[in-house]
């Protein structure tokens, strides 16, 4: 089951409205005394339907979690599709300069508040949640990836483990690697972070800083899963194959 409502950031964007969505397993109306761990998503509008998504082919994320019987809430929220750089404003830990986008102020910290002080809060509210940081995590593709990675180091006493798909890594790598040293982590962090081998090619030495960064996490300890996807393209078809590995990495042992 799927449910979608609206909601406001006012922090972001004022009162402008964006979807929100909760999958629920089929479990959940069936046993009410049953709490459930939760993924939290970036950019909403793909991941369950293609009817929202942005180039019309989502993650099908709805029909991974029926046809395994995960158990396991996910709530994501819209992306800002402000044409004035919108999202990657939001998705964006750092301020940036790059030669196609100019200098992007990020907003990032702000929308990470947001979600786990208002959004969370009414998730675990409102639903049978498991709210404890180790039934927390956090999962995002491209701007989204980069988020979640910010997500489980920066926030590591609120998210235990998070999937970073084709995370947007050229925008700040030496930042991210400070991030990563500095990082207040806990115990048994893990990460599953990938790059897909066919986008390996659109960033200058996009090979290299994905070898940093990993070596980077797997310095501190964190338990990592680091993938280049063969044949992997930075799209949302791309990163549906891969749900179940980084589901299995997510759930390992559960």
């Amino acid at each position: 089951m799927v449910y979608k409502w609206d909601v406001a950031i006012p922090e972001l964007t004022g009162d402008e409205l964006r979807s929100a969505y909760i999958y629920l397993p089929e479990s959940y109306n069936a046993d009410p005394q049953k709490r459930y761990p939760v993924l939290y998503m970036f950019d909403g509008h793909n991941v369950f339907f293609d009817s929202d998504a942005t180039y019309g082919k989502c993650w099908g994320m709805k029909e991974y979690m029926d046809n395994t019987d995960t158990q396991m809430i996910i709530a994501a929220i819209e992306c800002n599709h402000s044409p004035d750089n919108g999202r990657l404003r939001e998705y964006s830990p750092f301020t940036f300069r790059d030669s196609k986008f100019g200098k992007i102020q990020g907003f990032g910290k702000k929308t990470m508040d947001w979600m786990v002080h208002s959004f969370k809060k009414e998730i675990d509210s409102q639903f049978r949640t498991m709210p404890e940081r180790e039934h927390t995590y956090i999962a995002g593709s491209s701007m989204g990836g980069l988020m979640s990675l910010y997500a489980v180091l920066e926030y590591n006493h609120i998210f235990s483990k998070a999937a970073a798909l084709s995370p947007s890594l050229w925008t700040a790598p030496v930042r991210i690697i400070n991030l990563i040293k500095h990082a207040k982590l806990q115990p048994n962090t893990i990460i599953y972070m990938d790059y897909g081998s066919q986008e390996l090619h659109f960033h200058a030495n996009m090979t290299k800083q994905f070898g940093k960064i990993t070596a980077s996490l797997l310095e501190r300890r964190i338990l990592l899963t680091s993938r280049i996807v063969p044949g992997g393209t930075h799209s949302e078809a791309s990163w549906e194959k891969q749900i179940p590995f980084f589901m299995n990495t997510l759930l390992y042992e559960q």
